[in-house]
């Protein structure tokens, strides 16, 4: 049913107010500070996936973030002052998911992990102190940002398909071991 289906079914539409304008490729630019942790992968992850599969994504020194983003009329995000960043108890993926319409059931469920990553409180869900460590991990992996978010894709795709559709699934140990009769 294509499109006409899928806003009939209620299914979320990109909410495009705030998003940058397209490059001379017909791509969205999106600036942020250089050495990437976990919001600053979870919201390249959700541009990409969802919003423009090929957007480009800036990492940059802090003081230079508002400068590129004027140069390149990028997008900045998750840093102090600009309007896709921390608000009150949210991170900046949740800031991009309310504002740009995304709120499903295993987005939402995402950005609780997330943010209690991003925001060091870790009893929001148990799963955060898995995803801090795989971002410190991949941090001291990767001394290039753009291959850091390109093993981080990785990460965030596995969380949202295990949100999504694979949360009842447990993993016991012996998985073929003979029943004693």
């Amino acid at each position: 049913g294509g499109f006409v289906a899928w806003r009939e079914a209620g299914l979320p539409l990109i909410q495009t107010d705030h998003l940058p304008p397209r490059d001379g490729q017909g791509r969205t630019v999106w600036v942020t500070r250089a050495r990437p942790k976990i919001d600053r992968i979870a919201c390249p992850w959700l541009i990409r996936r969802f919003v423009d599969p090929r957007a480009v994504i800036l990492f940059v020194a802090p003081a230079e973030v508002s400068g590129v983003a004027e140069r390149h009329e990028a997008a900045p995000f998750d840093i102090e002052d600009v309007f896709f960043s921390h608000r009150g108890d949210l991170c900046s993926f949740d800031v991009m998911l309310a504002e740009l319409g995304l709120s499903v059931p295993a987005l939402d469920r995402l950005a609780v992990i997330v943010r209690a990553a991003d925001t060091a409180r870790l009893d929001l869900a148990p799963e955060a102190a898995g995803l801090l460590a795989v971002s410190l991990g991949l941090s001291r992996m990767y001394a290039d940002d753009l291959e850091q978010l390109e093993a981080g894709m990785l990460v965030y795709d596995a969380l949202y398909r295990w949100v999504r559709d694979a949360t009842g699934e447990t993993h016991n140990w012996p998985t073929n071991k003979p029943r004693a009769e």
